[in-house]
């Protein structure tokens, strides 16, 4: 039985979802695909994928205080020009990344969705910690568009990207809005049936079958942005089987964004675990991403009550520090273990080394991963820390160059994950 089956059987059985919230910190160290008991009395309160009333509650006494370093993180969302209330959308019929190609003749449009689902999550935001109703309604005007245009996403394998990389964006800028009377339930129920039809089957489909590929053909990333869509999907659609499903896969999944196959080899350097990952062979501009998107799955799992920052022995912090080292003191070397993925043909030669290729890539992923790791567990995060400190204050969308990689993640973590 493949894994959609059993997800699909599995979900018939469990109970539906409350609005109530739990506080309990669930246990994955020996849950097993076929026993879902664990997830079966899950409780939501919304908001809580990215972040949570109390995260708002909190972030806002600070801005409203003027206490650092969070009133420089909303000096940069204040000062975006996506986050403000005369930002012009445009939603397309037809999303495509990969055209001009076999499969997809169109040209590419995807920049549409990157900047308007950056815009949507600022604008949600701004509302949040301003109380400005003219930004929810912008943001909640941006979502409606996109739900009653968009009717497909297209292109070669790289449409997979634009379902792993805008889904879960998207979906985190409605879970802030939720709660607005300004946003009709029956418009929300329109989008949320959008995701559940356009972004969903897509991610589900790359993450069963990689295209008819290998389980390792593909990047990290490309697996860990469509895990992150289906467990922002399923958050939003109360959906305990899409949760399980992309819980699972973090553990137990074929592909690379299965934690296990995305870090090659932990390292003990001086006392300091380095996980090599799957893609730093590759270029650091694709390894720092991973960093971003495990940050936010992890997140997102974990305000739901499922740390799986703390899984295997903080794995993801391995893999974080690893990055970091790497790219923050373009001096220093790390260890590596030669890597070679299941196809011949696509990747060749052989990487023996870390590769050089963009290093020193910023991206807004580090304030997430120090301030969980430092902040709330206690756990010394060395070299994520330095690249923290050397970013702050982060900024998102918009801050970080006009292509598809400065929106690859939604950023503003000095505003938001700063404790």
């Amino acid at each position: 039985m493949n894994l959609l089956l059993k997800t699909l059987c599995s979900g018939a059985l469990l109970l539906l979802l409350a609005s109530a919230c739990t506080k309990h910190k669930f246990d994955f160290g020996s849950w097993e695909e076929d026993s879902v008991d664990t997830l079966s009395n899950l409780k939501l309160e919304h908001p809580c994928m990215l972040h949570t009333n109390a995260d708002f509650t909190f972030v806002k006494a600070k801005v409203d205080a003027g206490a650092s370093p969070w009133k420089e993180g909303w000096a940069i969302l204040a000062a975006s020009s996506y986050a403000n209330a005369s930002y012009a959308f445009a939603p397309v019929v037809k999303l495509i990344r990969g055209g001009g190609s076999r499969e997809e003749p169109d040209p590419d449009n995807y920049g549409a969705a990157y900047r308007d689902a950056a815009a949507a999550y600022q604008l949600a935001l701004r509302w949040k910690l301003s109380g400005d109703v003219a930004f929810a309604n912008k943001a909640i005007a941006i979502l409606n568009a996109w739900a009653a245009t968009c009717t497909s996403i297209n292109g070669d394998s790289n449409r997979w990207l634009a379902s792993g990389l805008y889904g879960y964006q998207f979906a985190n800028a409605a879970e802030i809005l939720r709660g607005y009377s300004g946003w009709a339930a029956a418009d929300f129920d329109k989008f949320k049936k959008w995701m559940l039809n356009i972004f969903y089957p897509l991610a589900l489909n790359f993450l069963e079958t990689h295209g008819g590929t290998c389980s390792s053909h593909y990047w990290t990333n490309w697996d860990i942005a469509n895990m992150n869509t289906v467990l922002a999907i399923g958050i939003l659609c109360d959906d305990q089987s899409k949760i399980n499903y992309a819980i699972n896969y973090f553990k137990k999944g074929a592909g690379t964004g299965n934690i296990n196959n995305a870090v090659i080899q932990v390292f003990d350097v001086n006392g300091d675990k380095l996980g090599q990952g799957q893609e730093s062979g590759r270029d650091q501009g694709h390894a720092t991403l991973n960093i971003s998107l495990y940050g936010s799955f992890c997140q997102m799992a974990y305000n739901i009550g499922v740390d799986l920052f703390a899984y295997d022995n903080n794995k993801v912090l391995a893999l974080a520090e690893y990055t970091a080292k790497y790219n923050v003191d373009l001096t220093t070397t790390v260890p590596f273990t030669p890597y070679k993925n299941c196809d011949p043909v696509s990747l060749t030669p052989e990487h023996t080394t870390v590769s050089a290729a963009q290093r020193g890539t910023i991206r807004p992923s580090w304030e997430l991963i120090y301030n969980h790791y430092t902040k709330v567990k206690g756990i010394k995060a060395t070299w994520s820390q330095k690249f923290a400190e050397a970013v702050r204050p982060e900024g998102g969308g918009g801050n970080y160059g006009p292509n598809s990689g400065g929106f690859d993640q939604l950023g503003f973590g000095t505003l938001m994950y700063s404790k």
